[in-house]
């Protein structure tokens, strides 16, 4: 069975899912729809079609799992619920203080519709959660600590680009480097969230915009910046194509914790991610949960889920023999 995929949004997450689609047998892509002039976009997948969004519904009988690849600031919260009316949905939605109320959004129009919703997906949120949970539940007395970067953060970058003024830009979070050394080492440190990264901010301004009023947005903005160390620098469009084209991006997730009687031994957990391209990695681990999706809904599930909730069998083209032979 072919996996029918759908595509919503055709930025960079969009075009890095169309990406893993071909990396992935057993999906094929179905359609890529836009709130821009379909015939303006060239995709790269033979015979799939390019559609307005407006055309979505239509075509929920042609599609088993639409991944939606807009923003977390403004364009997820009102897409995932309206497209599980339609479709089973899988987003990146990685406003970590708004989950829990996108999560009721999307478990209230995926259960009405009876529809299977996977929010939240990426690596962080995403794969870093699992690790934090899987290491929070062998080292139940330790503590976590989670460094982004050095990288492009997309979500961060695209909430600058949602400010008057902004024409392009770039933002990279960066571990500060005492902070992570003093956590691998096991000494248990209580860091603050301005003591663990800052944020550097390449702004391309349109002709005439309000430099200090755009500066002020941003390193006030809640959820965002307003909690860090933020350095606003504004460029040229050509500083921008040439020195930060590229949207690489990584991390560590790290659980230090103490086993035995009397707490003698001491252990670290690290998981890292090395990343070229931030939003490649992302896509293909939206692709992983799209097979994800489409299984539970074959089994008769509805509603909203987490990376937390999906066996990871759910996730490979792989059968359960196959696993337990080659993997476990």
């Amino acid at each position: 069975m072919t996996i029918r995929i759908g595509i919503l949004g055709y930025g960079n997450l969009g075009k890095g899912v169309e990406c893993a689609i071909k990396h992935n047998p057993d999906t094929e892509l179905t359609a890529i729809f836009t709130r821009r002039d379909p015939g303006s976009l060239k995709i790269l997948t033979e015979g799939a079609r390019v559609c307005s969004v407006n055309d979505a519904p239509a075509m929920r009988d042609e599609i088993d799992v639409m991944i939606l690849c807009g923003g977390s600031a403004t364009d997820l919260p009102v897409q995932t619920p309206e497209m599980a009316k339609y479709f089973n949905v899988i987003d990146s939605f990685d406003t970590h203080a708004k989950i829990p109320e996108h999560f009721a959004a999307v478990d209230q129009a995926a259960k009405e519709h009876g529809h299977v919703g996977i929010i939240s997906v990426g690596w962080d949120p995403g794969m870093f959660s699992l690790n934090r949970l899987y290491a929070n539940a062998i080292l139940p007395g330790g503590s976590d600590y989670t460094f982004w970067g050095k990288g492009v953060s997309q979500g961060h970058s695209d909430a600058i680009r949602r400010i008057p003024g902004v024409k392009d830009s770039r933002q990279y979070t960066i571990p500060v480097e005492s902070a992570l050394e003093a956590v691998r080492s096991g000494s248990n440190p209580e860091l603050t969230t301005r003591q663990k990264h800052t944020r550097e901010c390449f702004i391309v301004a349109e002709e005439d915009a309000d430099l200090k009023a755009i500066e002020e947005a941003i390193v006030t903005m809640p959820n965002y910046f307003a909690d860090y160390d933020t350095t606003v620098h504004f460029i040229s469009e050509e500083e921008l194509q040439r020195d930060h084209a590229g949207i690489p991006h990584g991390g560590f997730v790290i659980r230090t914790g103490k086993t035995g009687w009397n707490d003698e031994n001491s252990h670290v957990i690290e998981y890292s991610l090395k990343l070229d391209s931030n939003p490649e990695f992302t896509s293909s681990v939206l692709v992983a949960y799209a097979r994800a999706a489409y299984r539970l809904s074959k089994e008769g599930q509805s509603g909203c889920k987490t990376v937390f909730d999906i066996a990871p069998a759910y996730l490979s083209a792989e059968d359960g023999a196959e696993l337990r032979k080659h993997l476990l």
